[in-house]
């Protein structure tokens, strides 16, 4: 069995055993830990993550082969819904599933008419051959390869496509690279090794999948105390526990400011899309 990947950077997609800085404390929390440390922060995960362009859609739809619209969709670690709403609009007949009782929660009061299941990509409650495209927006680091790609391929019909991406920060912006080794410092993760590690062999160490690859490039424009939550909001600051996270963003708010005088942040994301379609011919639904 293929040991699940670990996730030592903010946004959790970093498959490296262990993190390239030494940590700062003795104690470092599990992979479970960060793993359900979103359900007691679905609110502020939902206010304050950045959501996704239009072009990646578009990309995914181009990779998979087929439009969206009328397409049977599972969107897998849905969290609170930013994926599945977006998709919904696209068109897509899309069902959640998503194994945390606060994120589920969460998306039910923001989403009623979405329906959301509970389970994960390791063991996905849906029937075989019943989608036309397995989705994992900033969720598949948290499954084990050895079990969710034979999952998808089951639950996928022939033709059908199974999609990863992951907003990553855009580490050529001068501010975001200072702000990565500042991050780094102070948790003793890799920041950078997000990118280096969001890649086809990662995804599915068996190779059974051919991924294509796109990325997306965007921006947004927000007050810098939506910067700090959505910072915050990510695992490896849920779990070091409130006056460690509190001294770095305090820390952080000074140098935005410096930064962005007038107390707004533009966040630049690189979305990285992997795409790899299953075998046989796409049949209608």
């Amino acid at each position: 069995m293929t040991t699940p990947p670990t996730a030592d950077h903010p946004t959790g997609a970093d498959p490296t055993p262990e993190p390239r800085v030494p940590h700062p404390t003795n104690h470092r929390p599990t992979r479970a830990a960060r793993a359900h440390s979103f359900n007691a922060a679905a609110a502020q995960y939902a206010a304050n993550r950045p959501s996704y362009p239009p072009a990646l859609f578009d990309a995914m739809e181009d990779l998979a082969g087929h439009p969206l619209a009328g397409s049977r969709v599972a969107d897998v670690g849905a969290g609170t819904g930013i994926a599945t709403a977006l998709l919904h609009a696209r068109g897509a007949d899309v069902v959640a599933v998503e194994p945390g009782d606060g994120m589920a929660a969460q998306f039910r009061s923001a989403h009623p008419d979405l329906p959301v299941i509970r389970g994960t990509g390791d063991d996905l409650p849906l029937a075989d051959a019943s989608v036309d495209l397995v989705t994992y927006a900033q969720a598949w680091h948290w499954t084990d390869p050895a079990r969710s790609v034979p999952e998808a391929l089951r639950v996928l019909r022939p033709g059908g496509a199974l999609a990863l991406w992951w907003n990553t920060d855009a580490l050529d912006v001068p501010w975001i690279a200072e702000a990565a080794a500042r991050t780094a410092r102070h948790f003793g993760i890799d920041v950078s090794a997000e990118k280096r590690n969001v890649n086809a062999r990662a995804a599915d160490p068996t190779g059974r999948l051919d991924f294509t690859r796109r990325t997306v490039r965007w921006s947004r424009r927000v007050p810098v105390d939506t910067h700090l939550a959505n910072i915050g909001s990510h695992s490896v600051f849920l779990v070091h526990g409130e006056e460690h996270t509190a001294a770095f963003l305090a820390e952080e708010r000074e140098h935005l400011l410096r930064t962005f005088p007038d107390g707004c942040v533009e966040e630049v994301y690189e979305v990285i899309l992997l795409v790899a379609r299953a075998p046989g011919r796409r049949t209608p639904a």
